[in-house]
């Protein structure tokens, strides 16, 4: 079955998809060949699909191969998750407008730039936030992959069968399930394991609400503090959690963006993060989102060459 969700003006499906690393992290796979982005949802307690994304024209067209049709409650909770994941409803014009007040970030608009790719729930964007801090790309890959292939509800396909393979991301409950032992052994999360194991027992419990913080009616102050409690959760991880969530006046800054921001501005001189900071800093509410936007610019070049500069 498919069907179309209408777009708003400007709206880039590469642009989103390739915002950022998500669509390299399972259960998210990208096929470059066709511009679709795969992934399986855990639909209610028990449902599975394999949902395939993509644009054609003013819409986005979520193809579903294996399943001849849904269920109206279905239907809309499925529209409902695509809308956030690919961040439909949220009004890009106040950033755009910004945008055009400044040369250097000119191509942000022609390009669609600005909405970054998100998993359908919080509890995930959180959980693989922690799992790229202070380690490489592919260990983050690799704790992921474990994390759906262990935790994740469901069964693999077998090869041959013509169904599509991998599992969804698991949920709170079956994360708070196993114990710090199980991550250490069996996910390689390392010191991660206490951190993964307790916010996952926190949110299966109820103790904390973290769907919550894409509210944009709760207060920043609450959001704030609610992340400060997550432990595993440094300056650099809130920060990028809050871009997620549509709060951008954090930086969240990695040794990679250290690294990418003394080699655009500094010839390659390390900075101290003082500095980064400073540099960002009148760009007010949306400063960790051109941030953002002025250290992947690259990525926007490469993606879109020969039309880049046209």
């Amino acid at each position: 079955m498919k069907f179309s969700i209408d777009l708003p003006p400007g709206f880039r499906f590469r642009s989103v998809v390739l915002s950022h690393g998500w669509a390299d992290l399972p259960p998210f796979s990208f096929d470059h060949r066709t511009e679709s982005l795969h992934r399986p949802l855990l639909m209610g307690r028990r449902k599975i699909i394999h949902a395939d994304f993509s644009q054609k024209g003013r819409s986005l067209v979520v193809n579903i191969p294996h399943e001849k049709s849904l269920e109206t409650a279905r239907r809309r909770e499925l529209s409902d998750l695509v809308r956030a994941v690919f961040r439909i409803d949220q009004d890009m014009r106040p950033f755009y407008t910004a945008a055009a007040r400044h040369r250097e970030f000119a191509w942000i608009r022609r390009l669609g730039a600005g909405r970054l790719l998100r998993s359908p729930s919080v509890f995930e964007d959180t959980v693989k936030m922690i799992c790229t801090t202070n380690c490489s790309w592919a260990l983050t890959k690799i704790l992921t992959r474990n994390l759906c292939d262990k935790l994740g509800a469901g069964t693999v396909a077998r090869p041959g069968t013509g169904l599509r393979t991998g599992k969804p991301f698991p949920t709170p409950a079956a994360m708070a399930s196993v114990s710090e032992k199980f991550y250490r052994t069996k996910i390689r999360a390392g010191y991660r394991s206490p951190y993964l194991l307790e916010l996952a027992t926190r949110v299966a419990d109820g103790d904390l609400d973290i769907e919550r913080w894409r509210d944009p009616g709760v207060a920043p102050e609450v959001i704030r503090e609610e992340i400060a409690s997550v432990k595993g959760v440094g300056p650099y991880a809130a920060g990028n959690i809050l871009k997620l969530i549509g709060r951008y006046d954090e930086l969240g800054i990695d040794s990679w963006c250290r690294k990418q921001f003394a080699s655009i501005h500094r010839r390659g001189r390390p900075v101290r993060d003082s500095v980064i900071e400073k540099h960002y800093a009148r760009f007010g509410e949306w400063k960790g989102l051109f941030f953002w936007m002025d250290l992947t610019k690259e990525w926007y070049e490469k993606s879109y060459a020969g039309i880049f500069e046209s």
